[in-house]
């Protein structure tokens, strides 16, 4: 197999990254900015979680940790609980999410929680992506310990109805978008968009199901990304560990 090219998006999304990393070390240089960012304030400037791009071979450093489904899918929903994280350097930034499309199309419906340490602490943020379209994010409450609930459904013609519950905080944020999605597969996963994770000892997905079913039916793939690694998939449940490595996973 050989190495993709990378995809017109995704250069992009790399130069939307390395001028929001030039942006943000103007704003704090020149502005003298202190202190942490709320929810609907970030000092970092929005980048996209986008597509997947990954290195073929063994699946291993891919931009996306988790397990992914292939095939045609009209609807995903899932579970997480945000882990309490230990920021390393100001570029770690992560989300754990569900959604539809990006691995091997250029569309992708999604939505979750970003952990933003820009500041230095931590900053948690939900939001949803209609890739290529930047991220919008909704200001609500989140805090480390909330179990979260996101779902992504394909009502046909183009509509998608994306809804993120903080079942701990007690609140919901439903949007209908149209959309040119291509539907081709399904993931629960985490990304960084930055290639930089914070530290966290578990990440825990639960009751994750792919057109009703459990997404071990789907038969997905397994996916490591910046150290962490998925746990075996039992009735749309596992964690993202630290050092999990590809071989554990292989069937």
């Amino acid at each position: 197999m050989h190495t993709p090219t990378i995809s017109a998006p995704l250069r992009a999304r790399r130069a939307r990254l390395a001028a929001a990393a030039l942006a943000c070390t103007a704003l704090i240089a020149g502005a003298g900015v202190t202190g942490a960012p709320s929810a609907a304030a970030h000092s970092r400037v929005p980048v996209s979680f986008g597509h997947h791009h990954r290195n073929v071979k063994n699946f291993q450093d891919s931009n996306w940790g988790g397990y992914v489904a292939t095939g045609s899918f009209g609807s995903i929903s899932g579970s997480w609980t945000e882990p309490q994280v230990t920021c390393n350097t100001g570029n770690d930034l992560y989300a754990p999410w569900v959604g539809i499309d990006g691995y091997g199309s250029e569309s992708v419906e999604q939505t979750g929680v970003q952990t933003d340490c820009s500041s230095g602490s931590p900053v948690y943020s939900a939001w949803y992506e209609m890739y290529p379209a930047q991220p919008v994010y909704w200001n609500d409450p989140v805090s480390a310990g909330d179990s979260f609930t996101g779902s992504v459904v394909d009502n046909g013609g183009g509509d998608y109805t994306v809804t993120l519950t903080d079942d701990t905080a007690g609140w919901t944020e439903t949007t209908q978008q149209q959309y040119n999605g291509q539907d081709a597969s399904a993931e629960a996963v985490i990304e960084s968009p930055t290639s930089s994770y914070p530290s966290f000892s578990e990440q825990d997905f639960s009751n994750v199901t792919v057109d009703g079913q459990p997404l071990d039916a789907t038969n997905p793939q397994a996916l490591t990304s910046g150290g962490y690694g998925p746990t075996a998939l039992s009735n749309g449940s596992f964690a993202m560990v630290p050092g999990a490595g590809f071989k554990a996973h292989k069937k």
